[in-house]
């Protein structure tokens, strides 16, 4: 494998410039788009599998692990059919891993209540 060392990175008008500190330390270091319905990742860069640990609750499987568990996550969620409040999570439960995370997912109405649901649009991302 190459390595290239830099200190900065323009695009190719070399009108915009950043440092390689912004680029390997503002960038995701793992995202995904999935259905909670169906299970399925529509894109995703860093995550090897979702699980369905029941309803309303995944976790998020890392194919490269995270130095450590002190990473910062970002979790969008699709409304429903019904246009209800929808609520996203990390897992109060269960503390983040260097290598997964989990979370939940549920009606906004419906908080705090153990009332989970699974919504066919979940997007997490991570930084680190």
């Amino acid at each position: 494998m190459s390595t290239i060392k830099a200190d900065n990175v323009s695009n190719l008008a070399g009108s915009s410039t950043t440092s390689m500190n912004n680029v390997v330390n503002g960038s995701a270091k793992a995202w995904v788009n999935f259905n909670g319905v169906t299970i399925s990742i529509r894109a995703s860069y860093n995550v090897s599998s979702i699980i369905d640990e029941d309803i309303g609750i995944y976790t998020i499987v890392f194919a490269t692990p995270m130095p450590d568990a002190n990473f910062a996550s970002c979790i969008m969620l699709g409304r429903d059919a019904y246009n209800i409040d929808i609520h996203g999570a990390i897992d109060p439960f269960i503390l983040p891993t260097a290598s997964s995370l989990r979370l939940r997912t549920a009606f906004l109405s419906q908080v705090p209540t153990s009332n989970y649901a699974d919504l066919p649009r979940i997007c997490v991302s991570v930084f680190r």
